[in-house]
């Protein structure tokens, strides 16, 4: 039997999940549509999709799979378009970095019989400092030697899941089932929040006083700590997403901000020594989570660094707050 799946985004994660079912093409009929159909049309010069489909709604018509390759915030709409032209048992997938705002929406919007599951793909560690997006980034072992998080609201059919957890398998990667909100908050911390810290940085310097002069000095520090803003999600994405996971993005913020103060109020105090001992907690944290994560090994429970919350630290703070 071959499964009908529908890429819709044919940006970088969408090309690449077509291109992985290449070596699968007896199992699959892949069609591809996206808003810009110079995307599709590359996308199938290519070989990740056998079909361009212009319309949205005649796309997914016979689709046993739907996947939602898009930024969080084009989602509600998309499905909107889409919503009445599944048919039934058809199981619509994404890959945006927050489900609960999603399965909201599926709840909402798609028809009995039609199902959601939420999708969080870790890709293959080779091209995780790979600073590159669109379709032209897609490679074929994109998932291969990764994880798919997966994640359904409850009642969700099992054959939909098994679904989900077989496609993932044919990607290459191994299936982990997982909790909406555990997802929300874990993606906040580790795709949403970095990429506002690297803004927040380039924000703080660029255009400001001395930056004149700055920006002819500014070299790989700078650069790699600014990289993430732009090279992942754009601008509107990282916005969008981050107001459907508001809450988690704010608590990692607050947790970010903390960390910081804990920095300056070192300085201030002239306990160098206590701050490189800090500096140095974190970076052997990175390299520890690093190592596993090229190599896959995460047997070992890693180190817990304690957060600065004092209530010295967390009362200046808020009082700063306030006066803004």
């Amino acid at each position: 039997m071959t499964v009908n799946i529908t890429i819709i985004g044919m940006g970088k994660i969408g090309t690449s999940v077509g291109l992985a079912l290449v070596q699968h093409a007896g199992q699959f009929h892949r069609i591809g549509h996206d808003l810009y159909p110079e995307y599709s049309r590359r996308a199938h010069k290519l070989g990740a999709i056998d079909k361009v489909a212009y319309n949205l709604p005649g796309s997914v018509a016979d689709a046993d799979i739907v996947f939602l390759a898009l930024p969080a915030d084009q989602i509600r709409e998309t499905l909107k378009y889409i919503a009445n032209d599944l048919k039934e048992g058809a199981v619509v997938m994404d890959t945006a970095p927050t489900k609960g705002a999603i399965a909201s929406w599926t709840a909402e919007l798609l028809p009995q019989n039609r199902y959601y599951v939420g999708l969080s793909p870790v890709i293959n560690p080779k091209y995780m400092l790979v600073e590159t997006s669109g379709g032209s980034a897609a490679r074929v072992d994109m998932f291969q030697d990764g994880m798919i998080g997966i994640v359904a609201p409850q009642g969700t059919a099992s054959a939909a899941l098994k679904l989900a957890a077989d496609l993932t398998s044919l990607l290459g990667a191994k299936p982990l089932f997982m909790d909406i909100t555990e997802v929300d908050s874990l993606m906040a911390a580790t795709h949403l929040v970095p990429q506002l810290v690297s803004a927040g940085l380039v924000g703080a310097t660029a255009g400001q006083p001395g930056w004149t002069e700055g920006r002819k000095v500014a070299g790989a520090p700078y650069a790699l700590a600014g990289s993430a803003m732009g090279a992942i999600d754009p601008p509107e994405a990282i916005a969008g997403a981050a107001a459907l996971n508001k809450e988690h993005v704010i608590r990692v913020l607050d947790n970010v901000i903390l960390t910081l103060i804990s920095f300056k109020e070192k300085l201030q105090d002239g306990d160098l020594e206590a701050l490189a001992e800090q500096l140095k907690k974190i970076r052997d944290a990175r390299e520890d989570w690093l190592d596993k994560r090229n190599s896959g090994d995460w047997e070992e429970q890693p180190g817990m660094i304690d957060l600065p919350t004092s209530a010295d630290e967390m009362r200046r703070w808020v009082i700063g707050r306030r006066r803004e």
